[in-house]
């Protein structure tokens, strides 16, 4: 069994330290491009989601490299992400792919079922390897989404343009050669230093944007555009509810801190959205609310063409707007999504926020 998975921004680095811990042959997916897009949209049907697209074409990069087994989270509700598994891989196997895809649904109380889950995609080995694994993974979950932070803070104060993204680049070249969680975590260690080092400017005033929407798409800089990175070259201190350790911490693992955190971010979107409609939505308007709450200057949602759950939060976001006094900008992304009035937009955004607070 040679495994693969989704790309979905840095989920690559943990994912890939922990099937490796467990002695499994892994094939990370290749980072997203133009190719990627392409074969999944040649193949998959015409109106499903972006995410969708760009998953089938990661899968067939990594079954082209001898991937033989793909591993995707599950999902439950209205949103079509809990149908992937099924229709891609008949997809793949109509075009001649002989693969299997492996779901691991998140638990709700029990966590055996998901341990048996990993124990089958572990071909039998015992409980303590799978746990092992699990334990040195799981740090490096958290410390990517730091080193991403960090990045966040400099690439919007830094005194030279294009020193965090020349680190970053760096970092990404090097991780997916690297090998076995230990490695992977002083990597970590070496390039987050690195960052911290990187020059500021003497005076910086700062914007602060959240970003809000469905979670592949956020997560995904193929995706979405690269919007953080465009963003802190403009000056912007970007922040964004969904990351891959936020999504470990309030699903796979009983971290009860942050889950009555986001329970308490959710109360506070009720009288908009009070129920879950599938994917995000409810996220969406709550942490915009939340944003809002702590004094951010604007937000923007970003979602692909066509998602549901996002389509309906779109159509609330306006009164949230409205009622909490900030300005908010939606971002619909498909396979024909261009940079030229994506960039025009975005800096539109950002010079009205200026001008905003000038006024102030």
């Amino acid at each position: 069994m040679v495994l693969t998975f989704p790309h979905m921004g840095q989920m690559y680095i943990p994912a890939k330290a922990f099937f490796e811990e467990m002695g499994i042959e892994t094939i990370p997916p290749p980072p997203v491009t133009k190719r990627t897009l392409e074969l999944g949209t040649k193949y998959s049907p015409e109106f499903v989601c972006l995410p969708f697209k760009i998953n089938l074409g990661n899968y067939i990069e990594s079954i082209e490299k001898g991937a033989d087994t793909i591993v995707i989270t599950g999902s439950c509700g209205p949103c079509r992400f809990g149908l992937y598994g099924i229709v891609q891989v008949e997809i793949l196997r109509e075009l001649g792919y002989d693969v299997d895809i492996l779901v691991l649904d998140p638990p709700r109380e029990d966590y055996s079922k998901l341990m048996e889950n990993l124990k089958k995609i572990g071909e039998g080995k015992d409980f303590k390897t799978v746990s092992r694994a699990a334990r040195k993974a799981a740090p490096i979950v958290i410390s990517c989404d730091k080193l991403y932070e960090l990045a966040v803070y400099k690439r919007a104060r830094e005194r030279i343009k294009g020193d965090t993204d020349k680190i970053l680049n760096e970092f990404e070249r090097t991780v997916y050669n690297t090998h076995g969680a230990d490695k992977i975590t002083e990597l970590l260690k070496l390039y987050s230093r690195k960052l911290k080092e990187i020059p500021e400017k003497e005076e910086y005033t700062p914007i602060y944007i959240g970003l809000v929407g469905e979670i592949y798409t956020l997560i995904e800089p193929y995706v979405n555009l690269d919007i953080e990175r465009k963003l802190g070259l403009l000056g912007v201190h970007v922040s964004r509810n969904m990351k891959v350790d936020w999504w470990v911490r309030t699903h796979l693992l009983p971290d009860i801190p942050l889950r009555i955190k986001e329970k308490i971010i959710l109360h506070r979107g009720r009288q908009y959205l009070g129920m879950c409609i599938g994917g995000h939505a409810r996220q969406t308007i709550a942490h915009s609310i939340n944003y809002a709450k702590e004094g951010y200057d604007g937000i923007i949602q970003v979602m692909p063409f066509a998602c549901m759950p996002e389509v309906v939060a779109q159509s609330i976001l306006p009164s949230v707007s409205r009622d909490k006094d900030i300005p908010i900008m939606t971002f619909t992304v498909d396979e024909i999504t261009g940079d030229a009035g994506y960039n025009t937009r975005l800096e539109a955004f950002v010079e009205t926020i200026k001008q905003r607070k000038i006024k102030a």
